[in-house]
């Protein structure tokens, strides 16, 4: 009877005795208490958070120089405007026609690089040949000089494209590091995001604008270089033949 009665207190005892059920887990975004995800951010807004007034209004007052200096090269570097076919036609059909005063009519009115450059040369013809020859030569320098200086700002946008980015990525380090300092123990990393995206974010966009400007200046120099051979010869052969039929 003893030995029944401990064998069914035991028994009793029994579901007291086992473990407790853990909590189911939840997903892990409530179990960390995260906030979820936030959408894509708008390219255009994430630039301009990053970088801050100042330097959007630096970098885009680059930008507008370097589509103005652009579509500036574009147009007086056509054919068009610096060996025009309908004026070399011209000019020769009058020297066939022996007509020297309106070929130099012609050329005068001509607001091409070769237009001026033949009008020099044909207002020094009665001063002699070599007078006209040098006159050509100061017109021409001068044009030229000109289109290059016009092309070379673009190398100017590619240089300072990058320092205005690196002047930016100092700053951003040094305030990055400055969070470090005034902190006495390890900084969050998001504290330290704003200086290093500063940072990282003005030496993209200075990269952004000196590669097309590197690109499009070697373009430019090489297309002047060869309209400006263009011109030269065009130029002495119809002095050639201006001077023979003298």
């Amino acid at each position: 009877m003893l030995l029944t009665g401990r064998a069914g207190l035991a028994a009793a005892a029994a579901p007291a005795q086992e473990s407790p059920q853990l909590p189911t887990a939840g997903p892990p975004s409530a179990v960390r208490g995260e906030s979820s995800p936030q959408g894509p951010q708008n390219t255009l807004r994430w630039l301009y958070d990053s970088l801050g007034w100042f330097y959007v209004s630096i970098f885009l007052g680059i930008s507008f120089a370097l589509v103005a200096l652009v579509v500036m090269n574009l147009l007086a570097l056509r054919r068009e405007s610096i060996v025009p076919a309908h004026l070399v036609a011209g000019l020769a059909a009058h020297l066939d026609d022996q007509c020297f005063q309106e070929a130099y009519d012609l050329a005068k009115h001509d607001d091409s690089f070769l237009g001026h450059v033949l009008a020099a040369g044909m207002a020094k013809v009665s001063a002699g040949y070599d007078a006209a020859t040098q006159a050509m030569q100061d017109v021409g320098d001068e044009g030229h000089l000109k289109l290059q200086h016009q092309v070379g700002y673009l190398a100017l946008i590619a240089q300072i494209g990058p320092l205005v980015g690196l002047l930016c990525s100092i700053e951003g380090m040094i305030e990055a590091f400055a969070v470090i300092a005034a902190k006495n123990v390890t900084p969050k990393p998001w504290e330290l995001a704003q200086g290093i995206g500063l940072a990282l974010v003005s030496t993209l966009v200075g990269l952004w604008i000196a590669i097309p400007a590197i690109a499009l200046h070697h373009c430019f120099r090489c297309r002047l270089s060869r309209l400006m051979l263009e011109a030269a010869t065009t130029a002495e052969n119809l002095m050639a033949r201006l001077r023979g039929e003298k």
